[in-house]
């Protein structure tokens, strides 16, 4: 993961739920991208699929899409 993804998600997505991970590690932030496909991350919920870790890089990767064009100044009239 990129600075900017890890940047992004650590904005976006709050920590709780991430109780079995350590921060900072890659599990943590793949239940964060998880987390942003649709995973909810209850205590009793097994690891997350293929399907939702999908979604959340879909949907990560269209976050930082719109980053970038909005940092560049690109945006309006």
């Amino acid at each position: 993961m990129t600075d900017t993804e890890i940047a992004l998600l650590d904005g976006l997505i709050s920590d709780v739920g991430n109780r079995r991970c350590r921060p900072g590690t890659l599990a943590f932030y793949l239940t964060k991208l998880a987390r942003s496909g649709g995973y909810l991350a209850r205590a009793a919920d097994p690891p997350p699929g293929n399907v939702v870790i999908w979604r959340g890089l879909s949907r990560l990767t269209d976050i930082e899409l719109g980053a970038e064009i909005g940092a560049a100044g690109n945006v309006g009239n």
